[in-house]
């Protein structure tokens, strides 16, 4: 069974192998990365990488309308590895998925559900909790603190990534979610959530968030590392959002992620397996000099950066800010409500144009 990791990437060459270890690790027999406008070096490391067979390169340069990461998503669409995956899973570099089922791989968490069509998973905010530097490591050794289980706001925090079967059902990748459904295949199909449960038939259509306030990992989930490092973030910020044309990362973004009260090693259970990996990948010299140049350039950029007053008072504001706290259950269900509420106003705007 083939099983298809579909990456985007700019900048982000320090990160790579970590995340291709630990990906091979669980199970992705392909990855499919496609990369942009990148300076420090990351669209070499994929050349050196499909040269020794791991991954499958391609270069979207811009200009990108509606944002690169769409762009690279329409370059998906007709690539061979699509055609010949069975199972899809758009998933960003920092997004690594975590199955808690049998060994800890794709083929362990489709035994556990048998009967799925797709596994809606949920991320798992990791916050920074006070990493101001920069550092050579994993992630996933790096931040072992996370968002508590259930939250009601931000909704964000339940938002998922689709594990789908590419049975024709679906025509295009999507960010969370695969698109251009076949309908007459649409009822056919079963979703689940990352703790095995069925979903309504609303998910066959749409919806980007898991069901709100309750634990959806009992078989999987994907820990989301959106902040890491403060040195990181900035570096991040200068390099933009992926599925968007213009939009900024903030300190509205930090806060939002930033929760510590618990904490989360279970993705651990995989170390050994992704040590393993990662131990191959060490072994080529032009891959580990690749590596290692990725890491200096990111240390430069972020001196280059804090020379430019907006990023060094965003620097300062990260240093200033604690972890974030999440609401009390009351405020949280009230946020919740006033956000529902505005959805229904909306559609109701809409409908009232429609029959104008």
């Amino acid at each position: 069974m083939r099983f298809l990791a579909i990456l985007t990437v700019k900048n982000e060459g320090s990160f790579l192998l970590d995340w291709l270890a630990h990906h091979r690790a669980a199970g992705f027999t392909d990855v499919l990365a496609i990369s942009n406008d990148c300076s420090d070096g990351t669209d070499a490391m994929l050349d050196r990488l499909a040269a020794l067979g791991w991954l499958v390169h391609l270069r979207n340069p811009g200009p990108h309308p509606k944002g690169p990461q769409w762009s690279a998503l329409k370059l998906a669409e007709t690539h061979p590895l699509l055609a010949a995956a069975d199972w899809v899973m758009t998933i960003d570099i920092d997004e690594y998925l975590n199955i808690h089922a049998g060994a800890h791989t794709l083929p362990a968490l489709l035994a556990a559900c048998p009967n799925a069509d797709a596994l809606a998973l949920s991320w798992r905010m990791f916050g920074n909790c006070g990493v101001a530097e920069y550092q050579d490591r994993p992630v996933t050794a790096q931040f072992l603190r996370a968002a508590p289980a259930e939250m009601l706001w931000p909704w964000r925090a339940q938002m998922i990534k689709t594990l789908w079967r590419n049975d024709g059902t679906w025509a295009k990748p999507g960010v969370h979610r695969p698109r251009g459904p076949a309908p007459e295949r649409l009822a056919a199909q079963r979703w689940y959530d990352g703790s095995g449960r069925a979903l309504p038939d609303v998910y066959r259509k749409g919806r980007l968030f898991a069901p709100l306030g309750q634990r959806n990992w009992g078989l999987a989930q994907i820990n989301h590392y959106a902040l890491g490092s403060m040195q990181g973030y900035i570096v991040k910020c200068d390099r933009g959002r992926a599925n968007r044309d213009a939009s900024a990362f903030d300190m509205s973004y930090w806060v939002e992620r930033n929760f510590c009260t618990d904490e989360d090693r279970s993705i651990l259970a995989l170390a050994p397996a992704v040590a393993d990996w990662r131990a191959e990948l060490a072994t080529d010299a032009e891959l580990a000099a690749l590596h290692a140049r990725a890491v200096g350039w990111r240390a430069a950029r972020f001196a280059a950066l804090m020379l430019q007053e907006p990023f060094r008072a965003l620097f300062g504001r990260l240093l200033l800010t604690p972890p974030s706290q999440p609401l009390a259950p009351e405020a949280a269900a009230a946020m919740l409500g006033w956000a529902r509420r505005a959805v229904a106003a909306e559609a109701e705007t809409i409908g009232r144009a429609a029959t104008d």
